[in-house]
């Protein structure tokens, strides 16, 4: 479960199809606006097995993923690099100061708050996973053609 939201959260899907909230499940359009009353601008997209909700909450936009029963598997926010932990923001500053950030997220699931960094410099893109009492640990590493 957990390596499938984090596929869900870093991959864009090709089978994930856009879908209106007329297409989109009675359990979690329910669960969603139970979950989310103040969100605005929601839109819908299905994949296999869940559907993914991009909207705005407190002039943030987020994107939460439920599965067809209607059960909230996470949330994901882009964040900048002043939102981390202090810890997290000094061990990117000592161990990959020579790299640029691409991509910054957090996401929240009943196991914790992750954080995911995408670095790069000219040879190397890095993908690093943390959660908020743990180190960054290299989820991925692949050298640039």
């Amino acid at each position: 479960m957990k390596k499938m939201m984090l596929v869900l959260v870093v991959l864009v899907s090709s089978l994930v199809t856009l879908a209106t909230e007329e297409n989109v499940n009675e359990k979690v359009l329910s669960a969603f606006k139970s979950d989310f009353t103040a969100a605005s601008q929601v839109e819908w997209t299905a994949g296999p097995g869940y559907y993914k909700a991009a909207f705005l909450f407190n002039e943030r936009h987020v994107f939460a993923f439920y599965t067809a029963e209607g059960k909230l598997l996470g949330l994901t926010r882009y964040i900048t690099t002043a939102e981390l932990p202090l810890k997290r923001q000094a061990d990117l500053k000592k161990n990959y100061g020579q790299y640029w950030i691409s991509d910054l997220f957090e996401a929240a699931r009943e196991e914790g708050t992750f954080y995911y960094i995408t670095l790069e410099n000219t040879d190397t893109r890095i993908v690093l996973k943390a959660s908020a009492d743990n180190s960054w640990t290299v989820y991925e590493k692949v050298k640039k053609a």
